[in-house]
């Protein structure tokens, strides 16, 4: 037995088949703790976006709006014929009936200013970036009797209202105040199965429509959101005008800003949009139910750029290239040099590049992602570099160990800073690394087991 076990561990030693075999079975294994640490990662993102939504939620979250429009109450009249058996005759029967009519403005205008707080919302260590909206809305209904298909005497005039949709009741900081044809009027909530998160208005005054022009109407709204900021273009030309402080917009929706309105800068960012009726695939006027027109919005949402979070997973899906690769500069040193090294010491050298993503994250959630790549990969750097100068008893290899082991950690946080180019760079930097191994390896005398 014991002459079975020195034979297979010369063979071990000797043969470049079997160490091959060994290393690549260890890099499979550490695949296993890579996973983990992986899964990790998107534990801790996922618990950041569940406190960010908690804390927008208080704060008051995604602005829509869309509006105003009147709501228009008016009489119809169902006619039905029925025969008379007596009569021999058919008898008319007329059932007046009530339903609602939703006009939308002709013109209109909305100029909104969104300002996030200098510091963002915290909880624990999460930071939730939220923002507060000045909307000044102003605008003009059509005449009513020429825009609805109802005669005048069926129209209840006295019950006409003003109805405002917002997706942010919450969020609302200001007594909104309407001013139809110069006529204030006070909105608030009104509870609706149908049409949830809407305000309205008490009823307009009957002498606002005692004439053949527009009616007018302006309301300023000042709102806390978080995430974006969005608009139904309820007119038959909207004209949107947004300015934030925020630096990293992202214009969402149906429609995009004019060309040539969209300014971005690291101050903030302004951007104009104009929407016709022609652009859309709705009408002015609906009859009984109003629909969700929120599909149609446009807008931007005020994004945060690449969190540290997706920066460690991006980083994260490179360990099997570094783990390998760096395994592989062992073997190849092992196979140049015929100094032993041990599957257990082959592991310890994995574990630690492992141990570099936890690292990774569990520092940037105190500091920027910067300064936890560096400091996570120096100490894994120095750690690996210390142990090989043991392993390797000299200073030759782990130097080159170090180097290139430093190259490649510097490689990839390159490519995780690109986003158009990432793929291109790491393409050739794959390439540039695949061509040094064959340079290196290049005479090696693979044919020789002893």
């Amino acid at each position: 037995m014991q002459a079975t076990t020195n034979r297979f561990t010369q063979w071990l030693r000797r043969s470049i088949t079997a160490r091959m075999l060994v290393v690549g079975f260890l890099f499979i294994l550490l695949l296993i703790p890579l996973e983990f640490v992986k899964d990790l990662i998107r534990e801790r993102s996922e618990r950041k976006s569940e406190v960010t939504q908690e804390v927008n939620e208080k704060w008051g979250n995604e602005i829509t709006l869309s509006g105003p429009i009147l709501k228009i109450p008016y009489h119809a009249h169902k006619e039905e014929r029925i025969y008379n058996e007596t009569t021999k005759n058919f008898q008319t029967f007329t059932e007046t009936l009530e339903r609602t009519a939703y006009l939308f403005p002709d013109a209109l205008l909305i100029n909104g200013e969104a300002q996030t707080k200098e510091k963002p919302l915290k909880r624990g260590i999460y930071e939730a970036v939220v923002f507060t909206a000045d909307l000044d809305v102003t605008g003009n209904f059509p005449n009513i009797q020429q825009a609805l298909e109802v005669p005048a005497e069926d129209i209840q005039w006295d019950e006409i209202s003003l109805m405002i949709n917002t997706s942010n009741l919450k969020g609302i900081r200001n007594t909104v105040e309407v001013l139809v044809a110069n006529k204030p009027l006070e909105i608030a909530p009104k509870f609706s199965k149908e049409y949830l998160n809407t305000l309205e208005s008490d009823l307009l005054p009957k002498e606002v429509f005692d004439t053949e022009r527009s009616i007018e109407f302006a309301f300023q709204m000042k709102v806390n959101g978080s995430q974006g900021i969005h608009f139904v273009p309820l007119g038959k030309n909207t004209k949107v005008s947004l300015q934030s402080n925020w630096h990293s917009p992202s214009f969402t929706g149906q429609y995009l800003p004019l060309d040539g309105s969209r300014e971005i800068s690291s101050e903030g960012f302004k951007a104009a949009w104009q929407v016709l009726q022609i652009n859309r695939e709705f009408e002015q006027v609906f009859y009984n139910t109003l629909p969700n027109l929120t599909p149609y919005a446009f807008g931007t949402q005020l994004i945060v750029p690449v969190d540290d979070y997706v920066k460690s997973e991006r980083t994260a899906k490179y360990g099997i290239l570094v783990i390998g690769l760096t395994l592989l500069v062992f073997l190849l040193i092992q196979l140049v040099s015929r100094i032993y090294i041990h599957p257990f010491q082959y592991v310890m050298i994995g574990l630690a590049l492992v141990m570099f993503y936890t690292l990774l994250i569990a520092i940037s959630e105190h500091s920027s992602f910067l300064k936890a790549y560096l400091i996570a990969g120096g100490a894994v750097l120095a750690l690996i570099t210390g142990y090989s100068r043991v392993i390797l008893r000299g200073l030759t290899f782990p130097l080159l160990i170090a180097a290139s082991l430093g190259a490649l950690y510097g490689f990839i946080y390159v490519i995780i800073q690109l986003e158009d180019y990432a793929l291109l760079v790491g393409s050739i930097g794959l390439f540039a690394i695949l061509a040094t191994i064959m340079f290196v390896s290049r005479k090696i005398d693979w044919a020789n087991e002893s």
